[in-house]
């Protein structure tokens, strides 16, 4: 039996690169790294505006993922966040790809709670920042809503991530 270590051979983005908003999808993937519980000022505090996007995601976790689902009772990837952010006052778009556009995009570094992670080559999927490299997403249909680690779907699959306004 041989164990891999995780992230064995994943290529590596210097700092620099991540400490700048990302202007588009990044070509490589991120490092675990980047992707920590945020520090200094990034970790000190979080709005009542995101403290409330997170409590209404968590508070639709078990529900079931649906297709082209906006809730109550189901949700899709961007319906939940859509209706989690509807919960704290923010109007976004229905689609991954438009909320995309909605906000401000913020380096990975500097991702904060309820901030919109991004995922996949085609921005197909999204979930939403709950802090201690977590996301609260609705993973597609037949699964359930849940609350798990950013790395879910591999380092490469993360693309960016959008806070917001």
């Amino acid at each position: 039996m041989t164990t891999a270590t995780y992230g064995a051979g994943l290529p590596s983005i210097p700092p620099s690169a991540l400490a700048a908003p990302i202007a588009e999808v990044p070509a490589e993937p991120v490092t675990a790294a980047a992707l920590a519980a945020p520090t200094g000022a990034a970790a000190a505090g979080h709005s009542t505006q995101a403290e409330r996007v997170v409590a209404f995601a968590r508070a639709q976790i078990g529900r079931p993922c649906v297709w082209g689902a906006v809730g109550p009772g189901s949700y899709d990837a961007a319906g939940l966040t859509q209706a989690a952010w509807k919960a704290a006052g923010v109007m976004l778009p229905r689609t991954t790809q438009a909320q995309w556009g909605a906000g401000v995009q913020v380096s990975l570094v500097d991702v904060q709670v309820g901030d919109l992670v991004f995922f996949h080559d085609d921005l197909g999927h999204v979930g939403i920042w709950s802090g201690d490299g977590m996301v609260i997403h609705a993973p597609g249909p037949g699964a359930f809503i849940r609350e798990e680690s950013v790395f879910y779907a591999g380092e490469s699959a993360i693309k960016g991530a959008v806070r917001p306004a």
